[in-house]
Parts: C-alpha cells; sequence; structure tokens
C-alpha cells in the first residue's frame, strides 16, 4: 500500500475536521473580536455544514472524472488554506462567514473525493486497513488538534490559531504534490450518476445506517457538558472526557482496521451493540468517575470503529457507483450531524441532561437493526466470514 499518501491524505482529514471543530472552541474569543453575541458565531459551525449539504453532490458530479482526482484533493487542502487565511483577516462577521464557506465547500469536495481515490490507489482486499489510516487523522483532530487550537486561540489570538492552520494546509498541500500517486480517472469515467448509485441493492441501508449513528453520536456528544455535570463531574471533567473519547476512537479504528476486510459484518454489528451500551448505561453508571470513563473509552472505541467498517460498506455496495454512492453519505451525514445536534436539543429540554444519553439510543437502535436486515447487500459477510 502507499502507506506515505496515505498518511498525507490522513492529515488532509486532520486539517479538515480541525477547520471544522475549531470555531467552536474559540467562540468567545471571536465574538469579543468582532463585536457580536456568541449566538451568532455559532452561525461559522452552522454555514460551514450548511454548505457541504448543498454542494457536496452538485460539485462531486461536475469535477469526478474530469479532473484528477490527485489535482482535486491537493485544491481543497489548498481551498482550506485560504479559507483559514481569509477568516483570520476577517474584520466583520459576514467576512468570516464567507471565509467558512468557502472551507464548507472544501469538506464537502474533500470527503467525496478521498474515499474513491483510497479505492482506486490500494488493493481491494485492503481498502479497510487504508480507511483506518486514513480516518485516523479525524480522531487526531478531535483528541489533539481541536484543543491545542483553542489553547493557542486562548494564550494568543483566535486569528494566531487559523493562520497556523493555514500555514499547515499550505505546507501539506506541496508535500501531497510529492508523494501522492496518481490514480486512474479523468477522460476514462462517466459523471457519477445519483439516481444509478441509489438503484444499486445495499447503497440506500448504508447512507440511512451511517448518518443514524452519527445522529447519536452528536445529540449526546453536543451535550456532553451539561451530561457530566448533571451526573456529579466537576466542570473540568468534560476536557478530559473529549480526549478520552478522542483517543479511545484511535483505538477503534485500528481495530477496524485489522478486521474490516475479513470480517465486516460481525465486527459491525459486535461495535454497534457496544455502542448501543454505553449510551444505555451512562444514565446508570456516569455518576462515578470510573463508570463514566470506561464508557466513554467504549464509546469512542466503537465510534471509531463505526465509521471505518461504513466507509468501507458504502464503497462495496456502490460498485462502479462508488463515487455518486460515497458523495450521497457524505450530504446524509451531515445531515445527521445536524439533526443529531436538534436532536440532542430536544431531549435535553424535555428529558433533562441526565437522560440524553438514553435518547441517543433510539436513532442506534434503528441503524443495528438496518444493518441486521441488510445482511446480502449493504453490510454482506466478508471472506473469512462467508468460509466459516
Amino acid at each position: 500500500m502507499p502507506v506515505a499518501g496515505l498518511l498525507v491524505l490522513a492529515a488532509a482529514g486532520f486539517t479538515a475536521v480541525t477547520t471544522e471543530l475549531l470555531p467552536s472552541g474559540l467562540l468567545p474569543q471571536i465574538s469579543r473580536d468582532l463585536g457580536v453575541q456568541e449566538s451568532a458565531v455559532g452561525s461559522l459551525t452552522a454555514v460551514y455544514a450548511a454548505v457541504i449539504v448543498f454542494t457536496a453532490l452538485p460539485l462531486s458530479r461536475l469535477l469526478a472524472g474530469r479532473v484528477p482526482r490527485k489535482t482535486l484533493l491537493i485544491a481543497t487542502v489548498l481551498a482550506f488554506a485560504l479559507s483559514n487565511v481569509l477568516l483570520a483577516f476577517s474584520l466583520n462577521l459576514p467576512w468570516a462567514i464567507a471565509a467558512r464557506l468557502l472551507g464548507g465547500v472544501a469538506h464537502g469536495l474533500l470527503w467525496s473525493t478521498m474515499a474513491p481515490y483510497v479505492a482506486r490507489i490500494v488493493p481491494a482486499h485492503s481498502v479497510g486497513k487504508a480507511m483506518a489510516i486514513v480516518f485516523s487523522g479525524n480522531s487526531i483532530a478531535l483528541a489533539v488538534g481541536a484543543p491545542i487550537g483553542t489553547m493557542m486561540g486562548s494564550v494568543l489570538s483566535w486569528r494566531t490559531s487559523f493562520l497556523v492552520l493555514a500555514g499547515v494546509a499550505a505546507l501539506l498541500a506541496l508535500v501531497a504534490v510529492w508523494l501522492l500517486p496518481p490514480a486512474a480517472d479523468a477522460g476514462r469515467e462517466p459523471a457519477p450518476s445519483l439516481r444509478r448509485a441509489l438503484a444499486v441493492p445495499g447503497v440506500i441501508a448504508v447512507a440511512t445506517a451511517w448518518p443514524l449513528l452519527l445522529l447519536a453520536h452528536f445529540a449526546l456528544f453536543t451535550y456532553i457538558a451539561p451530561f457530566l455535570l448533571s451526573a456529579g463531574r466537576p466542570a473540568n471533567a468534560t476536557g478530559i472526557s473529549l480526549s478520552v473519547i478522542g483517543v479511545s476512537s484511535l483505538l477503534g479504528i485500528w481495530i477496524a482496521g485489522i478486521t474490516a476486510d475479513s470480517h465486516p459484518r460481525r465486527s459491525l454489528l459486535t461495535a454497534v451493540t457496544l455502542f448501543l451500551a454505553a449510551f444505555a448505561l451512562l444514565p446508570v453508571l456516569g455518576g462515578t468517575w470510573a463508570g463514566a470513563f470506561t464508557l466513554l473509552a467504549l464509546w469512542g472505541t466503537a465510534f471509531g470503529a463505526i465509521g471505518i467498517y461504513n466507509q468501507a460498506a458504502i464503497l462495496r455496495a456502490g460498485g462502479e457507483h462508488r463515487d455518486a454512492a460515497n458523495s450521497l453519505t457524505v450530504v446524509t451525514i451531515q445531515l445527521g450531524i445536524a439533526v443529531g445536534a436538534a436532536y440532542g436539543a430536544l431531549a435535553f429540554t424535555t428529558l433533562g441532561a441526565g437522560l440524553v444519553p438514553l435518547a441517543a439510543t433510539a436513532p442506534v437502535a434503528a441503524a443495528l437493526g438496518i444493518i441486521a436486515a441488510n445482511r446480502k447487500c449493504g453490510y454482506p459477510a466478508g471472506p473469512r466470514e462467508m468460509r466459516r
């Protein structure tokens, strides 16, 4: 496998996720500097997600098959650099929102392009391992990138954090020119067809179950601080808890990298079941340090593995239409994240912070049912599972 190229892609994922999360950690500083309410600064995150939903599919259809994937990936990384520079020099909120719109376009295009690109540069039997390497950047961004960027913004300034992130992206683009291998694409493939992808058995199942799992994750992740407070944990437990989830997700990615190509179905069912158990037990055992951190680690491990299994599943289910199928999941995932935050807010206001994890079990159970029911197409058994 082209390990160096996969590490570059992991770094691109790290840059994308850190770019997406960083405004939330620096919200008070941005609010004071731009002279607007903190609720208004929250639009920097909202517009970022919204533009992904509306542009990921059209842009992937327009550019895939016409622009070489390596060139497209490098261009998206450079777009992240430009977006963060523009944000760092923003003098008002509208300018900052415009900068975030560019970042959102780059984000959607990156994830629409990356997985099909990986599937073209590695052997078919190693897609799971390759995805594990690439997705490690997401978890590192959650566990390290966003916290360090937030700390830097608090010590220096929020503008410095985004300028440093822009510099990392620019340097990464230069490295990508050298290390990313070319992939067979431009001029030899038709434009992705969403209609044909939806007709492929299994695509709808994966494009529904995966976002449901993310919906559940973000329903609780968004309100993890009030939940921990309601469970009797101190305020400083939130940062530690986020790190526990982020670091343990790396363990889940490693496990998925070993099993995604050989035992994808059984491994995913196990991961989702553990995910469900962690949420169901948090209201009961989250009142102690040992119980809380054990279940948070279980949550992070299962969540890290779930992403790899589902990414491999959509590429397999999509077949020759995997580009369009993957772009579809990019959109449905963003919808799942947005709905998850709203669902968490509803649970928080109606049930209370302590029962938000219990509310999150409902979409997980629905996803588990979809995965179990789609044995033949969306989530088939792997080669070793079939031999047994």
